[in-house]
């Protein structure tokens, strides 16, 4: 299956699903500088190479892998992590309160609005609290097109991620994704979930009063 899902102005955004949980791997690659960013080495080390391999067609420039960042601490999307770090010398960002449970180090620890950049484009980090402490969406502002919203487990098609039927962890994750996501973005981003296919904020929105009440 093609990995490319969209071929924007400035980079191409790439996506494999790893392993029997269908996780989600995104690469960016920023056209004119070659520079990628990897989006949770979940699973499959092979397969995620084979994906950097394919995202090197999409520069003319040297491919170099500038940055892996990782959405949230949970063990099926930091499976290949390690591997590929000790291959590939990458640095590595993740949200501050979650970077502790990864098995590498973390070089950016990032907070709610924090940015991290790569030369050819920037995302902007976006704190979700609930899945897990530290999760983070990262935010790509296309200023051609529409945003692009990695989610990882925060948000999918048809409601949030999972809070373990935790009230209190429901209420912050539905209230963070309803004010940070939702509130802040247009209905036209493009949500890309750690699991699954893709969906917009505006197919989400009419629906999220729904989930609240049912609260899940």
């Amino acid at each position: 299956m093609d990995s490319l899902l969209h071929d924007l102005p400035a980079l191409t955004i790439r996506r494999i699903s790893v392993s029997d949980m269908d996780n989600n791997v995104y690469l960016l690659t920023a056209k004119a500088s070659g520079e990628q960013v990897l989006i949770d080495a979940a699973d499959d080390a092979p397969a995620i190479r084979q994906l950097l391999a394919d995202g090197a067609t999409d520069t003319s420039a040297a491919p170099s892998l500038a940055l892996i960042a990782t959405t949230h601490q949970h063990w099926d999307h930091v499976r290949a992590l390690k591997e590929l770090v000790e291959a590939t010398g990458a640095p590595t960002a993740a949200g501050a309160d979650d970077a502790e449970a990864l098995p590498v180090p973390v070089d950016r620890r990032l907070g709610h609005g924090d940015t991290v950049g790569v030369d050819g484009f920037e995302l902007t980090a976006v704190h979700l609290r609930g899945h897990t402490p530290g999760s983070i969406a990262f935010v790509f502002q296309d200023p051609e097109g529409p945003v692009h919203i990695f989610s990882g487990d925060s948000l999918f098609p048809g409601g949030v991620g999972n809070t373990q039927k935790d009230p209190e962890r429901f209420n912050q994750l539905l209230s963070d994704v309803t004010e940070r996501l939702f509130g802040t973005y247009p209905d036209a981003a493009v949500v890309h979930p750690g699991h699954g296919k893709p969906t917009t904020l505006g197919t989400e929105r009419p629906h999220l009063e729904e989930w609240r009440a049912r609260g899940w």
